[in-house]
């Protein structure tokens, strides 16, 4: 029987920004700040990526909504959201390690 957490898996790398940006409750804007400075500037992620991301992950159960004002919604990650995160950042360490192992690389 298959793990219930697998069916959202692997994730996309701007979900998986995502879901690292809401380990702390953020708004879209200061998501899209969060994601760019993570990831170095390597993945940005426009306002339209960003809601209808915001709408499947909190449909998903994944992050939920914990506050609005004056039209700006602030998302958390959830108990699920944070199990799915954590099964993809070990599929991410699985291959990077053997991507370090193949290539040499340091």
């Amino acid at each position: 029987m298959s793990n219930p957490i697998d069916r959202f898996l692997p994730l996309t790398e701007s979900t998986a920004y995502i879901l690292l940006a809401l380990v702390e409750p953020l708004h879209g804007y200061a998501v899209m700040q969060k994601v760019a400075a993570m990831s170095d500037g390597a993945v940005t992620i426009g306002p339209g990526t960003l809601y209808t991301a915001f709408s499947t992950l909190e449909q998903a159960g994944l992050i939920a909504k914990v506050d609005e004002k004056d039209r700006r919604k602030t998302y958390v990650l959830t108990a699920k959201g944070w199990l799915v995160l954590e099964a993809h950042i070990k599929r991410a360490e699985i291959l990077v390690r053997n991507g370090l192992a193949v290539t040499g690389a340091r």
